[in-house]
């Protein structure tokens, strides 16, 4: 059980140090959710404020016995920030973060000098949804994405251990949007689908493709 803490700029009288007020964070998770409970008491409900990224949380709180409470996390692993929610509750502040990736977390933190964590796409069979339309950017020299995906797919001789490489690396140099874009398709879609372009699948559910020449089946029904 990690603890966070107040630093204030008050000096007590008789030069004494007072004692700072310590609030506990504990967490535990499940196959799809990492949940953070902040064990502070009647915290004002709307005081609460958590930024949420990919790879980072920033809260900040009013507790009665800490009045300026913050806490930052970098998380040892992506998170998906549309899908995150948070409570407040008497006896504590309740974080839902969304994995990205279904597996099982060791640590919820990741060390200072490690490298900020990258989704685990696998691009077996994925094609990429680069259909129309295509929006315009107001930023002077953006990429098309989805354009240099489709040119390195077709480098047959690099394979997919490239193409594997090349996911990676635009999901790490992409923007928020584009992490996002990746990140919904590829979990609503079941790994069948791959989009960078968050204006087109962020309002509706991306259904799953098959590829080509097979169809998609449910067997339960």
């Amino acid at each position: 059980m990690a603890e966070a803490q107040l630093s204030g700029d008050t000096i007590p009288e008789n030069n004494q140090l007072a004692e700072i007020p310590k609030i506990k964070y504990d967490w535990y998770q499940t196959e799809t959710h990492v949940v953070i409970s902040i064990l502070g008491k009647n915290v004002l409900q709307d005081s609460v404020n958590i930024n949420y990224d990919c790879n980072t949380l920033n809260l900040r709180a009013h507790f009665p016995q800490c009045p300026d409470y913050s806490l930052i996390l970098n998380l040892a692993h992506p998170i998906e920030p549309s899908q995150c929610t948070h409570r407040a509750v008497p006896s504590k502040v309740e974080i839902k973060l969304k994995k990205c990736d279904g597996i099982r977390w060791t640590q919820l933190e990741r060390k200072l000098d490690e490298p900020a964590p990258v989704a685990n796409f696998s691009m077996a069979q994925v094609p990429v949804d680069s259909g129309p339309p295509k929006y315009p950017s107001s930023a002077p020299h953006a990429k098309d994405w989805n354009r240099v995906v489709l040119e390195e797919g077709e480098d047959k001789e690099e394979g997919e251990a490239a193409l594997n490489s090349l996911f990676q690396k635009i999901y790490l140099e992409g923007t928020d949007e584009v992490k996002r874009a990746m990140n919904k398709s590829f979990q609503e879609s079941g790994g069948t689908v791959l989009s960078t372009n968050w204006k087109e699948v962020g309002h509706d559910k991306v259904d799953i493709k098959a590829p080509d020449g097979m169809e998609w089946r449910n067997w339960e029904q």
